[in-house]
């Protein structure tokens, strides 16, 4: 069996450790005679599963005891319409920083929810290009919170700081931050956020779970009319449990918080490895006469890396050679074009010395 290198932004490569652990335990789980997407949530088994989980992703993100953990289902874009629910319950507007696809359609599902969103900055002036600066950031006096996508998957644009919520009058209000694709890439201060969503399938495990990190305080702020599933204290008092959850993933995504532990050794380890392989990719492209990226150096992504050739007619060959290679899933998003690799946890940092040598083999041979 071979396992070729994998750039897909999603459903994205998982860890080897990890999917030869769940092989060997996929038809008996450790003496049970059972797998465990055939285990009852309510079993004392799966019980351990899931608590095993919770804890090994508290102490990588040394998320502060006042934070519940829920893992839930309907990936990140659910959360675009549970956030304000959540949030909103007192009244006020939920205010945004739009810096791409997935923050503009966070934005769109406030609108059409409640009616209102404001804008508190925006990156499109400059095409997506660069973040806003935190100068830039205006908050609306009425806003409830300040929600921004820490990278967006599509464009490659990442978050060099952690913004300010902050009303006109000095007020402070929850940030809530989309960080499905960056979550687990290197520490972070969780206590500067309200709440942290995160889709699974990026660097925490296979589609259809989502993680949320949550404020106790702001369990009380849910508006009554909200749909009783998106209910975070709901969630929280059922221990993720109001109804049968996505068993599996949550097992899988266990597995992957154990391999970060162990065998990477936490994520200051992880941020160092991913560090490398961004310089790494990021000098070739910069040092190519083919190869391209928009995104100003600070605010490129270490997760994302989107670029484009010279002439857009190779990007055929390119792709084909590629795959052919060995190196899957590198075209790039279809509203973009051009080419995206992602560089998530489990992408090996010899996937991108091979994928940067036949990126250097194609220019010689074509460019």
């Amino acid at each position: 069996m071979t396992r070729h290198y994998n750039f897909c932004a999603g459903p994205a490569a998982l860890p080897t450790p990890v999917l030869e652990r769940a092989r060997e335990e996929l038809l008996d789980y450790r003496g049970h005679g059972l797998s465990v997407m055939e285990m009852s949530h309510r079993a004392t088994e799966y019980v351990a599963i899931a608590e095993q989980a919770e804890a090994d992703l508290r102490e990588l993100l040394a998320i502060p005891d006042n934070y519940r953990v829920l893992f839930t289902q309907g990936g990140a874009t659910l959360q675009f319409a549970a956030v304000p629910y959540n949030l909103l319950g007192a009244g006020g507007s939920a205010n945004f920083l739009y810096t791409g696809i997935w923050g503009k359609k966070a934005m769109a599902e406030a609108r059409h929810l409640f009616g209102t969103a404001h804008v508190a900055a925006s990156s499109e002036e400059n095409g997506h290009s660069a973040v806003p600066r935190p100068s830039d950031i205006a908050l609306s006096a009425d806003a409830a919170y300040l929600h921004y996508t820490a990278n967006e998957t599509i464009g490659g644009l990442e978050f060099d700081y952690i913004p300010e919520a902050v009303r006109p009058d000095g007020s402070e209000v929850p940030l809530v931050c989309d960080l499905s694709s960056s979550i687990l890439s290197g520490p972070l201060d969780v206590s500067r956020f309200g709440v942290i969503y995160a889709g699974a399938q990026k660097n925490i495990g296979p589609a259809g779970l989502v993680v949320v990190i949550v404020r106790e305080d702001l369990l009380e702020r849910a508006r009554p009319d909200m749909p009783s599933l998106f209910g975070y204290k709901a969630l929280a008092e059922a221990g993720s449990m109001i109804n049968t959850p996505a068993t599996y993933s949550w097992y899988l995504a266990g597995l992957v918080f154990r391999w970060l532990k162990e065998d990477i050794g936490g994520l200051a380890a992880m941020d160092a490895i991913n560090a490398r392989k961004a310089e790494k990719l990021y000098a070739a492209i910069d040092g190519s006469g083919l190869y391209a990226n928009p995104i100003v150096l600070r605010n490129r992504s270490r997760m994302n890396v989107p670029f484009v050739l010279a002439d857009e007619r190779l990007d055929k060959p390119f792709l084909a050679e590629a795959e052919a290679a060995g190196l899957l899933n590198l075209k790039g998003h279809r509203s973009v074009g051009g080419m995206r690799a992602s560089l998530y946890n489990a992408v090996p940092e010899e996937a991108v010395d091979a994928l940067i040598e036949f990126m250097a083999d194609f220019e010689q041979r074509r460019g």
